[in-house]
């Protein structure tokens, strides 16, 4: 469910919109629906996306209305341990965007330091911009991302990367979205010391651990697709393992 009224209308006397129609006719609703019955738990992260669909599909209902808008900004940081939900929400966060109209494509790119560092000089940009390239209209998921910042070797290529990410989100933010994620401690210490990342980022996601019955409902799950399901004394070993 969005976190919006049922409807809304610009101004006094002008165009009412069903804003419950809006959504299920880009197809958020559904989106939200899968990312629900897809995730256990993470109920603050389902929160926070359900506020920034919402909040961007007003953005495009004003556009369409002829209001006064700028394009919105639309970097983000996911942070958290592994295993967590980043990738999947990144991949419905971009079925989101492209629904609503904010980019092309409903694509994610997934990549690492290594896709875009070089290791030697003249190396870096070219495969910074190969990459760029094929996320452009779509999103760029940029996992572990303070691996491109390495302030203890000065010949890291790492800040060639970082410096063409920041034109180009700034520049061509119609037409790109650039998520970075990684644990929450070194995120923050790597948003210190990039300050152009920060002022560039519009929404911050934070992805908790799973408590241990979600742990156990999630084997379930999982153990549940393969044709399998837990004896009593096996449910019991593996609520012990997990407590450990």
């Amino acid at each position: 469910m969005l976190d919006v009224p049922h409807a809304v209308t610009t101004e006094p006397g002008e165009t009412s919109f069903d804003l419950r129609k809006e959504a299920e006719e880009a197809g958020i609703t559904g989106t939200l629906q899968q990312l629900e019955q897809e995730l256990i738990g993470l109920k603050p992260v389902k929160s926070r996306v359900r506020q920034i669909a919402s909040l961007l599909l007003i953005e495009r209902i004003r556009q369409r209305a002829g209001l006064a808008s700028s394009p919105p900004t639309l970097h983000m940081s996911f942070t958290g341990n592994p295993g967590t939900g980043k990738t999947t929400v990144a991949l419905r966060m971009a079925k989101i965007l492209h629904g609503l109209g904010f980019v092309r494509r409903g694509q994610v790119i997934s990549v690492t330091r290594d896709d875009l560092v070089g290791q030697y000089i003249g190396h870096t940009a070219p495969k910074t911009k190969e990459i760029l390239k094929k996320a452009m209209g779509g999103v760029l998921f940029i996992d572990e991302a303070y691996y491109l910042h390495r302030p203890d070797n000065e010949r890291d290529y790492g800040q060639e990367a970082i410096e063409i990410l920041l034109q180009v989100m700034e520049n061509q933010r119609e037409d790109l979205v650039v998520i970075l994620a990684g644990y929450g401690e070194r995120m923050t210490s790597f948003f210190a010391s990039n300050p152009g990342f920060r002022s560039r980022i519009a929404h911050h996601i934070d992805f908790p651990d799973y408590a241990e019955a979600e742990l156990l409902v999630i084997a379930e799950l999982m153990l549940k697709e393969r044709g399998y399901r837990l004896s009593a004394a096996a449910r019991e070993a593996f609520e012990k393992y997990i407590a450990l």
